[in-house]
């Protein structure tokens, strides 16, 4: 008997550039830009905290095990990140509020296991959300009930205000791409294209060593404070900043030789300096491929440009 044919995934190849108006990319291009330079101001110290690997790899699986899009697997990781901010953000208000009328306090344990005992099940929404978006709908019944998980829906939708579709790093990725190909890159972006998806799987998964290494490096210091590592976070959201990183990383191992040239183009495009593009893609490559990375055939100053320095500016007290 034959088995089912499963839905087929969305190929690489399937990504056409070229096929968009130059003054439409400008002006999806600066609204992206707009988007990031917001994030980056309002990036609270607690973001990030359930980027772990176990947990993107978990939401990347799932996604490929439904056969969704790429770009589900990133923008679910991103709604489960703010959910899961958003509630411990209440649980802290509660104990304040508590606090300050001295009534009865609440079983904090209790609560800490409720948050434990549903947290597959928000991740679980927190995939279907991104799957909506991207007009697919997949079920988990044989784990819960459709009522379950149409409640649970809910409850992520009202804890975020409805505002679900969240700019992804791939969309930074794939439209400066776009601006490469019309640019006369010399690395054919299709090429690039492939490469940069692999490297951002990994930057997801890696995401804390990878941010770790660029840390250390921009205060050129191994044991940051608690307060470098929060003024940091403002780093660790900025998606166009890892967007120049993912495809400068790509173009070095697509062709090192023009290498320069693709970030060169990414530093027109977008104003980062150059030194925060090849310190980026440093420490991309070193937790990839590891030997011979930009860093160690040209010379470049061991800290981040000024968008980073500002983020993470040493402190002693």
């Amino acid at each position: 008997m034959d088995r089912p044919v499963r839905p087929r995934l969305a190929s690489h190849s399937d990504f056409q550039f070229g096929a968009v108006a130059t003054e439409t990319i400008e002006d999806a291009l600066l609204h992206l830009a707009q988007q990031n330079e917001q994030a980056v101001q309002e990036a609270a110290s607690r973001m990030g905290s359930f980027r772990e690997t176990r947990i993107v790899e978990f939401v990347f699986l799932l996604s490929e095990q439904w056969c969704l899009e790429k770009s589900v697997g990133y923008q679910a990781v991103e709604i489960l990140e703010r959910f899961m901010v958003k509630q411990a953000e209440n649980i802290c208000r509660q104990a304040a509020i508590q606090l300050r009328d001295k009534t009865e306090p609440q079983n904090w344990r209790a609560l800490k296991e409720q948050l434990f005992n549903k947290f597959i099940l928000r991740l679980v929404s927190c995939v279907q959300l991104a799957s909506k978006l991207s007009f697919h709908y997949k079920a988990l019944g044989y784990l819960h009930t459709k009522e379950e998980l149409l409640e649970s829906e809910l409850d992520v939708l009202k804890s975020l205000n409805f505002q679900i579709n969240l700019p992804t790093p791939l969309a930074y990725v794939e439209m400066l791409l776009e601006v490469l190909g019309y640019n006369g890159c010399l690395v054919p972006v299709t090429r690039l294209h492939a490469t940069c998806l692999t490297l951002l799987d990994l930057v997801y998964l890696l995401h804390e060593p990878v941010y770790e290494s660029l840390l250390r490096a921009s205060i050129e210091n191994s044991t940051p404070s608690q307060l470098q590592g929060e003024k940091f976070v403002s780093v660790k959201e900025d998606f166009m900043l890892l967007a120049v990183g993912i495809i400068a990383a790509s173009a070095f191992i697509q062709n090192h030789e023009c290498w320069s040239q693709v970030v060169g183009h990414l530093q027109s495009i977008t104003g980062i300096a150059v030194e925060s593009i090849a310190e980026f893609s440093y420490a991309i490559l070193t937790h990839s491929v590891g030997a011979n990375t930009p860093g160690q055939q040209q010379r470049t100053p061991p800290h981040l440009g000024a968008r980073a320095l500002r983020a993470a500016t040493s402190s002693n007290t």
